[in-house]
């Protein structure tokens, strides 16, 4: 007889399988942001694309709420075209109402309250709202995904934000520079940053790429402008 004793294991095989949901998709794109005394710049690839498929070249991600408001989005599509839509619908609704156009400060507010209205389910993307405030100044306020604000004169986000950020600190915002003076930058120099960084972008991050749609806010309107980038 023997002396080994049969132990009964579990079977491994038949284990329970975990499924996963995501309701999210980061379709890429970046956005930068340049501001100054009386204009500001506001700049966006136009790349809409899902890991190694790009669904298409010409896509802005630009959106113009008034004569001196804009807001550039980056991430999810959906969630973009669902924002948006709301966002313009309630401007319209103010509009009405108060018979006079929201000023930018007040839409930057409502950005914030519309995306803390959203914070357990988050619309996923990288927000940039720009214009020129109550006195005609630029101004830039960037968001985090559930809503807080915060108001720069520059500021760079979405796919490549993590690479432009620190370039933008350095050159509008001379950190880590010796022997500089502090001077006003021009609305001409704003416009060969934005196009420099989006070049560096283009060549390390795959998300951002195919060309630049450009936005230069002044007292006088929007003026759109576009540049090529690297197609690959």
């Amino acid at each position: 007889m023997s002396l080994a004793v049969k132990t009964n294991f579990p079977d491994y095989q038949t284990a329970p399988i975990q499924n996963n949901f995501n309701p999210y998709a980061d379709n890429g794109g970046s956005v930068v942001a340049i501001a100054g005394d009386d204009y500001v710049v506001i700049g966006a690839d136009t790349r809409l694309s899902a890991g190694f498929s790009i669904y298409t070249r010409d896509q802005s991600k630009l959106f113009p709420l008034s004569n001196t408001t804009v807001l550039g989005c980056s991430g999810c599509w959906c969630d973009t075209l669902t924002l948006t839509r709301i966002l313009k619908s309630r401007m319209q609704m103010y509009q009405q109402e108060h018979n006079k156009t929201m000023s930018t400060t007040a839409c930057a507010q409502m950005l914030s309250t519309m995306l803390y209205y959203k914070r357990f389910f988050p619309y996923y993307i990288s927000n940039v709202l720009v214009g020129l405030d109550a006195e005609g100044r630029g101004c830039v306020y960037s968001y985090d995904p559930i809503g807080h604000c915060e108001k720069r004169t520059y500021r760079a986000g979405g796919s490549a934000g993590a690479l432009l950020q620190p370039l933008l600190d350095n050159q509008i915002g001379q950190k880590n520079m010796l022997n500089v003076k502090e001077e006003p930058v021009s609305k001409e120099r704003a416009l060969s940053i934005i196009k420099d960084v989006f070049i560096s972008a283009a060549e390390r991050d795959i998300y951002t790429g195919d060309s630049i749609l450009i936005n230069v806010i002044t007292k006088n309107g929007i003026k759109e402008e576009t540049f090529q980038l690297r197609k690959d």
